[in-house]
């Protein structure tokens, strides 16, 4: 159960769509995001398109979030699983096509690795959809060397 006397923890969320109108469910989620309880939404990137990285299906739009929050990992990770599903995320196959997909990338300077939580995200710098947008809210977190591993991935950032 959450503390609210609890410090609050500097949280990164990549959000991503393919699905319907991608642009206006990422938008609308991070407005969601702001709304989750013990939750502040600071600061959110551009919108960037992509091309689907190791998955199939029409362009994505993503964008990264950094929130400041008194949940701990697991209620924060609880409460994106229910915006993705209220947005229509079903689970199909790893990588489907999705209406929201919302991945907890940082919760502090924390360590977690269990079967249904890793953080940091496993592959976050794998992937210039998380790298491009988290480079904007958390600089100190991207490395030149970073952006060069992944300049081969198609990123748009959009007006």
């Amino acid at each position: 159960m959450t503390n609210p006397l609890r410090k609050p923890v500097s949280a990164y969320v990549a959000l991503g769509a393919n699905l319907g109108d991608p642009a206006q469910a990422v938008q609308q989620a991070l407005v969601q995001l702001g709304l989750i309880e013990h939750t502040q939404l600071v600061s959110a990137s551009s919108l960037y398109e992509t091309a689907p990285h190791q998955a199939q299906g029409p362009l994505y739009v993503n964008a990264v979030a950094q929130l400041e929050t008194r949940l701990n990992a697991v209620e924060l990770l609880l409460s994106l699983q229910a915006l993705e599903q209220a947005a229509g995320r079903v689970r199909s196959v790893q990588n489907a096509p999705r209406t929201l997909d919302l991945d907890l990338l940082f919760y502090g300077d924390a360590r977690i690795d269990s079967s249904w939580l890793c953080v940091p995200h496993p592959r976050w710098q794998e992937r210039a959809f998380v790298l491009r947008p988290l480079q904007e809210v958390a600089p100190h977190r991207v490395s030149a060397d970073l952006l060069t591993a992944v300049s081969d991935q198609q990123i748009r950032r959009l007006a």
